[in-house]
């Protein structure tokens, strides 16, 4: 979702908390926020691989 604030764009996903950005243009805020939910989801990864077992098998799943 993107809302103009005055000269500023935010962009933000609702299916991903805390996942926002904003920029002075509609494409800077997507950018930002694309570069925020990967942050996010990379953070994430991470916390939920610890303690894993290294014989776990893992894999990627590639949605849309």
């Amino acid at each position: 979702m993107i809302e103009q604030d005055g000269e500023w764009f935010i962009a933000y996903s609702p299916e991903v908390p805390g996942g926002s950005g904003q920029g002075r243009s509609k494409d800077e805020a997507v950018r930002s926020l694309s570069e925020a939910i990967k942050l996010i989801l990379d953070d994430r990864r991470e916390e939920g691989l610890r303690g894993v077992p290294p014989e776990a098998v893992i894999e990627r799943v590639r949605v849309g």
